[in-house]
This record gives C-alpha cells, sequence and structure tokens, in this order.
C-alpha cells in the first residue's frame, strides 16, 4: 500500500469518501436494563457522525425526516457534512440546491444560518444584488457539489406549484445572473467518451479488508464517478491525460495508470499522495 504522508486506514476524520469511524456506542443508553451502565461514544460531546450525516441526507428531499430530527435537536439545524475530499456541504445548503423552499425556510426557523446560494433559491433579488456589490467575484464561488448560483437560482423553478409573484421574482434573478460573468461557471470537465468511460469503470483494491476497495462506477447522470462501499461517490471531472478531479474537491488529483487502454491502478493526491489502489 503506497501512503507518503498519514495512515490512510487510521484518518480519524470523515475520510476520503465520507467514510466515518465506527459509532456503535450511543451518547446514551436510553432505556438500559437494570445496573446496566450507561455510555457515551469516544468524541462525546461532539455529536455523533451518524446523526449529522442523517440531517444533512434529509435535507435534500424529506422534509418528515428533518423535522423529526430538528425538533429534537434544533442545534442539528446547522449540521454540515464532509461528502469526501472536502465537498462540505449544510442542512441548509442541501435543501437549497434542491430547491426545498420548505425545508430550508425550517432550517432557518430553527437556527440555520443562509448565505447567498440560499437566498438565490429563495429568489431573494435585492438581497442577492446587495452581497455581489459589496464582494465582487462571491458570484462565482461554487456551492455544495460544484453548483453555481445560477443553479440554486433555477433550480427553485423546477419544483411544483411555483406560480405568481414567486415566479416572477425567481425568473427576474435569473435575468440578473443571466449577465453577471461567472454566475454560471461551473468546475471545468474535458469530454469524456463513452468508450473512455469504459477504460476506468471497475474495482480497485488497497487491502484486504471488506471495505478496502474503490469503485468507479456511472452515477445517475452517467458521469463516471469514485465511490466506497455504499457512500455516495463524488463526480469525477476529466483535467488532463487519465486525471480527474472531483466534485467539490479542486485541488485533488485522481490519477490513472493506463495499460492497453485499460485502468490498471488508481492514485490520489489529496494533494499529496495518500494511497494507490490495483484493480482487480
Amino acid at each position: 500500500m503506497k501512503n507518503t504522508r498519514r495512515n490512510f486506514i487510521g484518518l480519524s476524520s470523515i475520510g476520503l469518501i465520507g467514510i466515518i469511524p465506527s459509532e456503535k456506542k450511543r451518547i446514551f443508553s436510553f432505556g438500559k436494563q437494570e445496573n446496566e451502565e450507561s455510555i457515551i461514544h469516544p468524541k462525546y460531546p461532539s455529536t455523533l457522525s451518524d446523526d449529522i450525516s442523517a440531517v444533512v441526507g434529509a435535507s435534500h428531499a424529506n422534509f418528515e425526516k428533518v423535522r423529526e430530527i430538528v425538533d429534537a435537536r434544533p442545534e442539528l439545524s446547522k449540521a454540515t457534512w464532509d461528502w469526501g475530499f472536502g465537498d462540505v456541504e449544510s442542512a441548509l445548503g442541501a435543501a437549497s440546491h434542491m430547491g426545498r423552499k420548505d425545508i430550508a425556510e425550517y432550517l432557518m426557523g430553527h437556527g440555520a444560518r443562509a448565505n447567498i446560494f440560499t437566498l438565490a433559491m429563495l429568489g431573494k433579488v435585492d438581497a442577492v444584488k446587495s452581497i455581489i456589490d459589496a464582494m465582487p467575484g462571491i458570484e462565482s464561488n461554487l456551492g455544495p457539489h460544484g453548483f453555481t448560483l445560477m443553479h440554486h437560482a433555477k433550480i427553485r423553478l423546477r419544483r411544483k406549484n411555483v406560480e405568481g409573484t414567486e415566479k416572477d421574482t425567481q425568473e427576474a434573478l435569473v435575468e440578473y445572473l443571466e449577465g453577471i460573468k461567472g454566475a454560471n461557471t461551473g468546475a471545468q470537465s474535458i469530454e469524456v467518451t463513452e468508450a473512455e468511460k469504459e477504460i476506468y469503470l471497475g474495482k480497485y483494491t488497497f487491502g484486504s479488508g471488506e471495505d478496502e476497495f474503490f469503485e468507479v462506477k456511472l452515477n445517475m447522470r452517467k458521469f463516471l464517478a469514485l465511490s466506497r462501499g455504499s457512500y455516495f461517490g463524488r463526480t469525477l471531472n476529466k483535467v488532463g491525460d487519465h486525471t480527474f478531479a472531483p466534485g467539490g474537491g479542486p485541488s485533488v488529483r485522481i490519477v490513472f495508470d493506463v495499460e492497453d487502454n485499460k485502468a490498471t491502478a488508481v492514485t490520489i493526491h489529496d494533494p499529496e499522495v495518500i494511497i494507490t489502489a490495483k484493480r482487480v
């Protein structure tokens, strides 16, 4: 196993693809049996990673789940999750890039902190204009997973029952952003043909454990993605010969060794070399 900076397996933070350390112990043991001791997880009083990932994941689309979690623990309205390679997303950020006004307003009502992406999704034209006027260039910043400011403005229009004044306001914001250079410039990627994708698809191992492998597959949008186990993969943006950058991680490079038109290994630079995995 190749690793020039740190022990890959021993990472104590979220890890390369949103992988979390085992946290079998809960904060408290509710309903414990007589003489059973209460237990706390090793990082308490920090919040369990499971709880953070649950609220951020639910905030994409599951209002009832979000309400169940946040009603009990309002502080989780501000939760953030690293999906991998520093692609950090808050619960509110998830609702915002999905156009879920209902979830976003609920989270903000419980303490979530809005930013320009949320304001764009909500059609707050004057607020977005004021921020851009005060901080020129901020319109080029990318949100979670590399979504642009324009994406956040347009996504709301794709939801059902957006009409009347709300629709007019949202369309006015889109029109404004169309005149702002950079508001719709996402991460760049060299086109990858269907035949080229076949070069990289497959499983790459870096150890003998059940979870010691990466997998390159096609995501829902038919883009190449690097994943590990059941965790969501990161979209791969091609930036050079057999070289990719994961969505949301512009400093990372994922480089494939290719022989006879087939990848034989993949090396992850984050930004230094972290590990090389061999194709099986």
